[in-house]
């Protein structure tokens, strides 16, 4: 990829990313509940793919807008960072 774009456009892509994420995420939620009850195991891979999706929405929603996504308490980052409030 060699094409410069600028900071609005990488805004615009990163917004795309973020809501694309989050309707993966809503999607894969739905299938895991109707999978629920006649097989629990695709059930749980489906809510583990929810859960990936929900994150990358999360890390984007962190990009786009630094301390909007707050952290629960005990949280630590990736690099074993605990967020204090």
């Amino acid at each position: 990829m060699s094409e410069v774009v600028d900071a609005d456009e990488l805004l615009r892509r990163i917004r795309r990313g973020r809501d694309l994420a989050a309707e993966e995420e809503r999607v894969w939620l739905e299938r895991a509940q109707s999978l629920t009850a006649t097989d629990p195991d695709r059930a749980r891979e489906a809510t583990e793919r929810a859960l990936t999706y929900q994150v990358v929405a999360g890390v984007l929603t962190e990009i786009i807008a630094p301390g909007s996504h707050p952290a629960d308490a005990g949280e630590t980052g990736a690099a074993g960072v605990r967020h204090v409030t």
